[in-house]
């Protein structure tokens, strides 16, 4: 019989995308229940720029790009056969793995993501694509302008990679993690007990602020922590209030006088 072996950079370049599809999946089953939901069902369809068909395909384009980009950057980096000689596992050294990489991830995608929208060529041509979804949704967290999908997913995932110095193997998992949290981010739901709620003040509602007209210029921080937007003065303080037809909704505590 012949012997088939996936490597560690197969799976790490496109687990994440099927992590991505079968979570946001998940998530448009519960997209029905009106009593979590940020906006209405209504304002979904009437606020939104674009059409649910085109953001697959926004989507799939992005992934496709990303994913011959990825099997570049492994091919690169060396196989995971030369990684499982220089690493050793450990809970150590894949938490402070994962925490570089989320922190190089975040500080790479809050000023690339802020000052598209400081430049006005750039928000136009490129970053305004991703906010036509003025009613964020799971599947449609991804669906940016393949430029700033290289230039933010992509670029920022390479250097995560990198500097954290991880292995393909620990790759899988991180990603899978991240695209998870992406995905939870624009799930435009407020779930009881849902952990990213819990463990991040970057979450779903959080990042639903950005999204709303008034919130443009602030909280640019993502996918997992908000310390840039605190220490730059751009982190926007929101309550989430009951809606008297059920869900949530989130407003504003303070708007400073000049904007």
């Amino acid at each position: 019989m012949m012997s088939f072996a996936i490597s560690d950079e197969f799976l790490g370049t496109f687990v994440p995308i099927l992590v991505y599809w079968v979570y946001s999946g998940m998530y448009i089953c519960l997209g029905s229940l009106d009593k979590y939901r940020l906006h209405s069902k209504i304002d979904e369809d009437e606020k939104n720029l674009v059409t649910k068909s085109a953001v697959v395909k926004g989507v799939l384009l992005q992934q496709t790009l990303q994913a011959i980009i990825s099997v570049i950057l492994f091919k690169i980096t060396g196989s995971d056969a030369d990684a499982a000689t220089t690493q050793q596992f450990s809970i150590l050294l894949l938490a402070r793995q994962f925490i570089i990489a989320m922190l190089v991830i975040d500080t790479w995608q809050y000023f690339i993501h802020r000052y598209m929208h400081l430049n006005k060529f750039l928000y136009k041509h490129i970053h305004s694509q991703h906010h036509r979804l003025v009613v964020p949704y799971s599947y449609g967290a991804l669906y940016n302008h393949p430029l700033e999908g290289l230039l933010l997913d992509t670029i920022g995932g390479a250097l995560s990679f990198l500097f954290s110095g991880m292995s393909p193997r620990t790759a899988i998992f991180f990603f899978s993690f991240a695209t998870i949290k992406t995905v939870d981010d624009h799930c435009g739901l407020w779930l009881p007990g849902n952990p990213f709620h819990i463990f991040f003040s970057n979450n779903s509602a959080y990042h639903d602020v950005h999204h709303q007209l008034y919130g443009t210029k602030y909280n640019f921080s993502q996918p997992f922590f908000v310390l840039w937007d605190r220490i730059l003065g751009t982190y926007l303080p929101y309550s989430l209030e009951k809606r008297a037809n059920g869900g949530f909704e989130t407003r504003p505590i303070k708007v400073s006088k000049d904007e």
